[in-house]
C-alpha cells in the first residue's frame, strides 16, 4: 500500500512524464525538416537512450542482470511501445495530426477499461468524469476548424496507437517487473526498440545518415529528456499510483506540446487553445485532489441528510 509521501511522489512523476513528453515536438520537427525519415528517427533515438542508460548505469554501478521469468514481460513492454508509436505515425497519412493526437488520448479509457474487464479494478466517478474532461481538453487542444478529415482506416491505426500504449502501462503495472527498478525496465524497453526500428527502417529505405551536427544535437535532447527522463518516471508513476491515473495525467503532454508550439514555434494562441489548457488542468487537479473533493462531498451530504432529518 503506497504511503501519502509515495502518492505525492507518483503524481509528480506523472506529471513530469507528460511534461517531458509533450517537448518531442521541439526536437523532432527540425530534424524532419532537414529530411530525416520518421524510422530513422525512432531508431536513433532509442539508441542513443540505450547508450545514455547504460552509460548512467556504469557510472552508478548498477546491477543489470534480470531472472529469466521477467523477459517475456520485457518483450512485451518494448514490442507494445513500439506498436503504438508506428501506428500513430500510419495514423498522421490518414487524418489530420491533431485528430490524432486526440483518438491517441482515449488511451486512459483503454487503461481503464482493461484494469476492469482483467482487475476487477474499478474507476471512481471522479476519474471518470476526468477522463471526459481531459478528453474534451485535448480535443479543444488539438482540432482547428480546418481539421476535419477523418478516414476510417486512420481512426483504426491511431486506436491500435492507442491501444498499444494503454497495454505498455497495464503491463507495468500489473505484471511481475512492477518489482523491478523503473531504470532497468526503461534501459531493457529502449534496446527491444532500437532493434525493432532498426530493423524497420532496413526493410524499407535504410537508415538515413544524420545531417548535420545541430541534428545530432536534437537527436541526444530527443533521447534524453522525453525519451530516457518521461520513460522513468512513467514507471514510477505506474509504481506509486497506478496505470489508471498516471494515464490520466497524461493529459499535460498536449500541453506541453501546445505551449512549445505558441513559444517556440510562434503559433497562434487561440480561445480553444485556452480552453482546452483550463478543462485538462481541471481534470489533472480533480484527480490529485479527488481525496479533497471526496471529503468535501461526504460532508456536504452529511449536512443535507442530517437537515432533512
Amino acid at each position: 500500500m503506497a504511503s501519502g509521501m509515495d502518492k505525492i511522489k507518483g503524481f509528480l512523476y506523472g506529471i513530469i512524464t507528460s511534461a517531458t513528453f509533450g517537448l518531442i515536438p521541439l526536437f523532432v520537427l527540425p530534424v524532419m525538416a532537414k529530411g530525416l525519415g520518421y524510422e530513422s528517427i525512432s531508431f536513433y533515438r532509442f539508441l542513443l537512450a540505450s547508450i545514455v542508460m547504460a552509460i548512467l548505469i556504469k557510472i552508478r554501478q548498477q546491477d543489470i542482470k534480470i531472472n529469466r521469468k521477467d523477459i517475456p514481460a520485457l518483450c512485451l513492454l518494448g514490442l507494445f511501445y513500439f506498436i503504438s508509436a508506428t501506428f500513430l505515425f500510419w495514423g498522421y497519412s490518414f487524418m489530420a495530426a491533431g485528430i490524432a493526437t486526440t483518438l491517441h488520448f482515449t488511451y486512459p479509457v483503454f487503461v481503464t477499461l482493461l484494469m476492469l474487464l482483467f482487475f476487477r479494478e474499478k474507476a471512481s466517478p471522479i476519474t471518470l468524469f476526468a477522463i471526459f474532461l481531459a478528453i474534451c481538453g485535448v480535443a479543444r487542444l488539438s482540432i482547428s476548424e480546418g481539421d476535419n478529415q477523418i478516414t476510417l482506416a486512420g481512426i483504426f491505426l491511431v486506436l491500435i496507437s492507442a491501444i498499444g500504449y494503454a497495454l505498455y502501462i497495464v503491463t507495468v503495472n500489473k505484471s511481475g517487473i512492477r518489482q523491478l527498478p523503473g531504470w532497468k525496465i526503461t534501459f531493457y524497453v529502449f534496446i527491444i526498440n532500437t532493434f525493432l526500428f532498426m530493423f524497420k527502417a532496413m526493410v524499407g529505405s535504410g537508415i538515413q545518415p544524420i545531417p548535420d551536427i545541430p541534428g545530432s544535437i536534437n537527436l541526444l535532447l530527443l533521447a534524453v529528456i522525453p525519451t530516457v527522463v518521461s520513460n522513468i518516471t512513467l514507471i514510477k508513476a505506474v509504481q506509486a499510483i497506478g496505470g489508471t491515473l498516471t494515464s490520466v495525467l497524461g493529459a499535460t503532454e498536449p500541453v506541453t506540446a501546445v505551449l512549445v508550439g505558441v513559444l517556440i514555434f510562434h503559433e497562434p494562441f487561440t480561445l480553444d487553445i485556452g480552453l482546452g489548457i483550463f478543462l485538462i488542468i481541471v481534470a489533472v487537479s480533480m484527480i490529485i485532489l479527488s481525496k479533497v473533493i471526496y471529503k468535501t462531498l461526504r460532508r456536504i451530504r452529511n449536512k443535507i441528510v442530517s437537515r432533512a432529518i
